[in-house]
């Protein structure tokens, strides 16, 4: 017999003992009844069953336990048997209490007397928590209680006959601050004008299903919470091993108050979600996650934990709670709430929230693996299939070994179909970290190349020399080890300065084309806030999540949000300079490239422009490189008809401008359906030059056919 079928027969002696405790106590207290008369035959009121007769009447614990009756002796014996000795009630009720005792000695005792050890409940409490579970294990307590109370209309326990039925009778029993209604363990069924004491009591379902020994979470629970299910053959890296020893020797370490808060702090929820379950083994704990419906602004939030802390107390379960990104303050102000009310094993994942005081926590620093982890996980992923690839893709993409597991499975499906292990792993690195940068910033579709860059050689060089850093920062900063020796943060901060339309954009393109990293375009008006400290926490969300696949950060008219300090006036002059020291010190930790463009350099402020490594002059293009510029417009497919490259490098414009009349001169071209010609760029010159307000004199965008034989 298996330990669990022996609880199961022994659970079902103690409450076989403790039911017929409970009658022989009722019976004793019933008024004596008349002898039934003679029974006649009664017709059925239309639409309702008769009665069954009591000689045939089942009791949902007969057939919960398989057709046996609750005063029946269950397979291998049971003291039950002993009350058939013929005694008088009184004696028949000191051998089932004598019985009962004795079952509450096994290891473990039966479900209600550990019921009431967990819950300290006094005698008293536990004897009518007793009366209400037997209203749902036997149908004949209703008829029991009419008798008992002398009123067929109460067929149902009531705390007056628990007064009359029970010794060490206690008024405080039934208080809201006492167990048995604190935690839910019964609800009566108040009514006014009715009496509280003869108001219906009734045993909550999750506890009569506990005492039957059936021990599964409350369905109000299990539709709040969710499993919390790492992904399997995925291990804790050293340093994450740290953390998870921290948390639980927290736990463990407990006195006899309130089990702490385990607050995890950092970025990355996944790595934290690792080390919450990993403790949660070693303690033999089952963690689930609150999902975030459950907080609504309706919700009863001290409902809800109390219901919680009552299931941690029948179950070996923690908790995971978390505070999604962006959401307002109804939920802000639910979860703090909740989360110090929980008590239990209870894991925090926030960094914007501010618990009650008193609240018990202790704080426990979870981070991603570093890079040496992060190498050294890449490796034993692929093994030794290509030499170098481990430090190079440690060396770009900052990944919770989740997440890495994820990518390092997908490359390698993608490898096994055809395509080159390298790219098919960076693409998937790639595709891995833009969820979290999507939501936050537009992505840029880089296509540009070093070939369509038309700028000067020394500024070609700068920008060349940007990408190879950040191709070779591993190495320099890694293994030749200078960033053990740097106090500052390990980024590349380059800004772009030039008039509007000289490249600045297409060279960040070129940058991401050749580094093959994602770009992105921040925009401002999605990062200012007009509210007191929300800047900030756009811009840690942003850097966050660009951390992960060392996206580019393109900050266009970055003027508007990096502008120079001003002097404090007031204290909207105070919170706008610490949003610009705030975002200086982002831009120094970040380990990707952030790219700044302004059309306005003397705008920027100083302290920030001497933080930069690099600054790139877009100069105004001169004749030759215009010329340039229009021999490339062009795409080779386009119907153009042999233009005059040397006059249309005579008109003074940028970049972005020659784009532009290049494009608008084809779609013309397509409309009147003839190749693009001199007269229809040089048309589309003219709009471009109208609409920038700059003079046009009509000499320049005449066209006159050269003449026959012509040199």
């Amino acid at each position: 017999m298996s330990p669990d079928t022996a609880w199961e027969e022994a659970n079902e002696r103690y409450l076989a003992t403790a039911l017929t405790w409970l009658r022989l106590r009722m019976e004793r207290v019933s008024p004596a009844r008349p002898a039934p008369p003679p029974a006649q035959a009664q017709p059925t009121p239309p639409g309702l069953v008769a009665d069954p007769p009591e000689a045939i009447r089942e009791s949902m614990w007969d057939r919960f336990r398989g057709g046996r009756r609750a005063t029946d002796a269950p397979a291998g014996g049971s003291a039950i048997g002993l009350l058939s000795s013929g005694g008088g009630i009184d004696e028949q009720i000191a051998e089932a209490a004598e019985e009962m005792a004795r079952l509450e000695e096994m290891d473990p005792p039966p479900a209600l007397p550990l019921l009431a050890r967990r819950f300290g409940l006094s005698p008293f409490e536990r004897e009518v928590l007793l009366l209400a579970v037997a209203m749902e294990l036997d149908t004949r307590f209703p008829a029991l209680c009419a008798r008992a109370q002398d009123d067929a209309t109460r067929p149902w326990p009531t705390f007056a006959l628990a007064l009359t039925l029970f010794d060490d009778a206690a008024w405080e029993a039934l208080s809201p601050e006492g167990p048995l209604r604190y935690w839910r363990l019964l609800e009566v069924a108040h009514a006014p004008p009715q009496p509280l004491t003869t108001s219906p009591l009734r045993a909550d379902e999750r506890i009569f299903n506990y005492a039957k020994g059936l021990n599964h979470m409350d369905e109000r629970l299990a539709a709040a919470t969710a499993p919390l299910r790492p992904p399997s053959g995925v291990g804790l890296s050293p340093s994450q091993e740290k953390a998870a020893e921290a948390a639980r020797a927290a736990l463990q370490g407990a006195g006899p108050g309130p089990v702490p808060l385990v607050h995890l702090l950092g970025p990355d929820g996944e790595s934290k979600q690792l080390v919450a379950a990993h403790v949660c083994a070693q303690l033999g704990l089952r963690p689930h996650r609150l999902l975030p419906g459950a907080l609504a602004p309706t919700a009863d939030v001290e409902g809800l934990a109390r219901l919680w802390r009552r299931e941690a107390a029948l179950l070996p379960l923690a908790l995971y709670l978390e505070q999604p990104e962006g959401e307002g303050e109804p939920h802000d102000g639910a979860l703090p709430r909740f989360a110090a009310r929980a008590g239990s094993f209870c894991f925090l994942d926030a960094r914007d929230l501010r618990l009650p005081s008193g609240t018990p926590v202790v704080p426990v620093e979870v981070g991603k693996p570093t890079a040496a982890e992060q190498r050294e996980a890449w490796g034993g992923v692929l093994g030794p299939l290509v030499d170098g690839l481990p430090a190079s893709l440690a060396g770009q993409f900052d990944l919770g070994l989740p997440v890495l597991h994820r990518v390092a499975r997908e490359g390698l499906a993608a490898a096994e179909e055809g395509a080159p292990l390298r790219e098919a792993l960076w693409d998937a690195a790639l595709k891995a970290t833009r969820p979290g940068m999507d939501r936050l910033a537009v992505r840029v579709d880089a296509r540009a190349t070093w070939d369509d860059l038309v700028l000067p050689p020394t500024e070609t060089a700068l920008l060349r020399q940007v990408a190879a850093q950040v191709a070779q920062r591993s190495r320099v900063y890694e293994e030749w080890g200078f960033g053990a020796k740097m106090n500052r943060g390990m980024g590349i901060a380059a800004l772009f300065a030039g008039e509007s339309g000289t490249g600045k954009t297409m060279a960040a393109e070129v940058i991401a084309t050749a580094l093959r990293l994602n770009l992105y375009r921040i925009d401002l008006s999605a990062v200012v806030s007009k509210y007191i400290g929300e800047t900030e926490k756009n811009l840690r969300r942003l850097f966050d999540a660009a951390e992960d696949g060392g996206a580019i950060l393109f900050f266009d008219e970055a003027d508007a949000i990096f502008g120079k300090r001003s002097e404090v006036k007031d204290s909207h002059d105070r919170y706008a300079n610490i949003e610009i020291n705030y975002l200086l010190q982002r831009m120094e930790a970040y380990r990707g490239l952030a790219i700044l463009a302004t059309n306005v350099k003397s705008a920027l402020d100083t302290a920030f422009l001497r933080r930069l490594r690099f600054v790139v002059e877009f100069p105004f293009p001169a004749a030759g490189e215009r010329r340039r510029m229009w021999e490339r417009a062009f795409p080779p497919q386009a119907q153009v008809e042999a233009l005059d490259f040397d006059r249309l490098s005579r008109l003074p414009m940028a970049g972005g401008s020659i784009h532009n009349v290049a494009l608008n001169a084809a779609f013309q071209a397509a409309h009147e359906g003839t190749s693009v010609t001199m007269p229809l760029v040089l048309n589309a010159a003219r709009a471009e030059f109208r609409k920038m307000e700059r003079p046009v004199s009509e000499a320049e965008f005449r066209w006159t056919e050269p003449a026959l034989g012509a040199a």
